[in-house]
């Protein structure tokens, strides 16, 4: 049992299980705060437009049940919104990745020193031919 409660925290306290920890909480806000706007200000929007008090509900028949399409609608635009929030996110990290990378690429890499040699030979041979 101590071994597998050291390995657990061992486990636990990567920085990768760490960063995606603090990834999830952040992301939970951020999804509170597009639910916020959603509810806040598309919904009564919908509601506008759906003319209802429900917020874009039809009522099915006389039993009370709603078609409740304006919080399907919200939804689909909260996923947008997190979607492109996300996309716009990744976008960044890759520019700022490539940005790295492309520095590292700058630098001519040094040829072997075999090669090296064999150039040198190459061009003495040259000068002899002459």
């Amino acid at each position: 049992m101590k071994k597998f409660l050291e390995e657990f925290k061992a486990f636990a306290l990567k920085g990768n299980v760490m960063d995606m920890a603090i990834g999830v909480i952040i992301g939970a806000a951020f999804g509170n705060i597009v639910t916020a706007f959603t509810e806040d200000f598309i919904n009564p929007i919908i509601a506008c437009i759906g003319g209802g008090e429900v917020g874009g509900a039809i009522e099915i028949g006389s039993t009370g049940n709603y078609l409740n399409w304006g919080h399907f609608v919200t939804a689909v635009i909260n996923f947008l919104i997190m979607a492109f929030c996300i996309f716009l996110m990744m976008k960044g990290v890759n520019k700022l990745m490539s940005i790295g990378k492309k520095k590292e690429e700058e630098k001519p890499a040094e040829p072997p020193k075999e090669e090296v040699l064999l150039t040198e030979i190459r061009d003495l041979l040259k000068q002899q031919v002459k």
